[in-house]
């Protein structure tokens, strides 16, 4: 059996630019959400998780005319790969796979109104409405000519990657893989889409907005961000003596078949998923997907007492930077990498457990070894997708 192991990564998130910023948010519980003003006074302001970093300039090139959700692809791509030392491989060797879920429908909305105007029509525009400019753009940034593929399955976008980037090291197909996800989900179309769904929270304080594993609080927090890891065969890792950081053990990804907007209430398609991808193994913990919305939450609990009762402890890291999308499976492997290497279960802030009292939820920060953990992701109509990363 050919073990795929993680030997770079970057990420770029709301307070977090690299892996001593993540870290610190991580260890000490810190919410990096803040107040989205509203253009509109109609509207409202929103809590939000919001980079302050523009990234139009990245290795001393413009990127001016790149979506902003693949400016944070690139950035954390070029993090993930200096970290992993990717020059070692041939560039046609090297598979670069991207997973989003609201693409650039920022840039979409903000040049909607010259669509019909051939005058004001920016020349990027058929960039803007091509996913595909994700991973070929972080290819290019890279100098890279090898496999691309960009992936669209909702908020299960960077696991499918991940799943994708595994089969093809096994396979032996490419030597390395940068994969991982980014998404810029805060402008008016997707935050009016979710709140006429009532999925979105509409709480004005930080500390209201988007609470994990609560039935005092509704409604999940938008947050832009990327996450890119590095994936390759142990066996190229240890003969240039290259760190490792964790080893993809599983990825499983099902869709549920279910109608438009809908999900099933059951939970048994993700528990079964949840199992498949556990096997034997009791990780130290679970970095769960809970975000503050009633019927994933309630899953999350459901999955967890089915399998492991009370024995393996959950927690989730969207109290503190947010949901963001596509792109939030691969964070959760980032910041499991992170507990792995340091010893440490970040905590589930915000919440006081109201009505999950029977769970075994990490409220502070907990120092530990941490062997392995399963990660959890699913979103509404779409997929389920968990994974299991081991530090062997």
């Amino acid at each position: 059996m050919v073990d795929i192991v993680v030997t770079g990564y970057g990420i770029k998130a709301p307070g977090i630019l690299d892996k001593c910023s993540f870290l610190n948010v991580l260890e000490n519980g810190i919410c990096t959400q803040s107040i989205l003003k509203s253009e509109n006074p109609a509207q409202g302001d929103l809590v939000a998780g919001v980079i302050d970093e523009d990234f139009l300039e990245l290795n001393k090139r413009s990127y001016a005319r790149h979506p902003r959700a693949v400016r944070m692809a690139i950035a954390a791509a070029i993090d993930a790969s200096e970290m992993a030392n990717i020059d070692y491989f041939k560039s046609q060797r090297v598979a670069v796979i991207m997973g989003t879920s609201a693409g650039a429908v920022l840039e979409i909305e903000q040049y909607s109104a010259a669509a019909f105007n051939l005058k004001t029509f920016p020349i990027h525009g058929v960039s803007l409405v091509d996913s595909h400019t994700f991973s070929n753009s972080v290819a290019e940034a890279l100098g890279l000519s090898g496999t691309a593929f960009t992936i669209t399955t909702g908020c299960t976008a960077s696991l499918d990657a991940i799943l994708i980037a595994k089969q093809l090291l096994e396979a032996g197909s490419v030597d390395a893989c940068i994969v991982g996800g980014a998404d810029v989900p805060l402008g008016q179309w997707t935050i009016n889409g979710f709140k006429k769904i009532r999925a979105l929270s509409t709480a004005t304080a930080i500390e209201n907005a988007g609470v994990p594993f609560s039935k005092d609080h509704k409604g999940f927090v938008l947050s832009e961000g990327a996450g890119v890891i590095v994936l390759e065969r142990r066996q190229s890792a240890q003969a240039r003596n290259q760190k490792i950081y964790g080893k993809i053990e599983r990825v499983i990804s099902r869709n549920e078949g279910q109608k438009l907007l809908r999900s099933d209430a059951t939970g048994k398609h993700m528990l079964e998923v949840f199992q498949e991808t556990a096997g034997n193994t009791k990780p130290s913990y679970v970095n769960s997907q809970a975000l503050g919305m009633e019927l994933n939450d309630q899953i999350e609990s459901y999955i967890l007492k089915e399998t492991f009762g009370s024995e393996v402890p959950i927690t989730s890291i969207k109290g503190m930077i947010g949901h963001t999308f596509g792109a939030m499976g691969v964070m959760q492997v980032i910041s499991s990498l992170l507990s792995m290497e340091y010893g440490i279960i970040p905590p589930t802030i915000k919440t006081k457990g109201k009505g999950f009292e029977h769970m075994p939820i990490v409220y502070e920060p907990t120092y530990q070894a941490v062997s392995s953990v399963l990660i959890t992701a699913h979103g509404s109509s779409g997929n389920n997708a968990c994974l299991l990363v081991t530090n062997k």
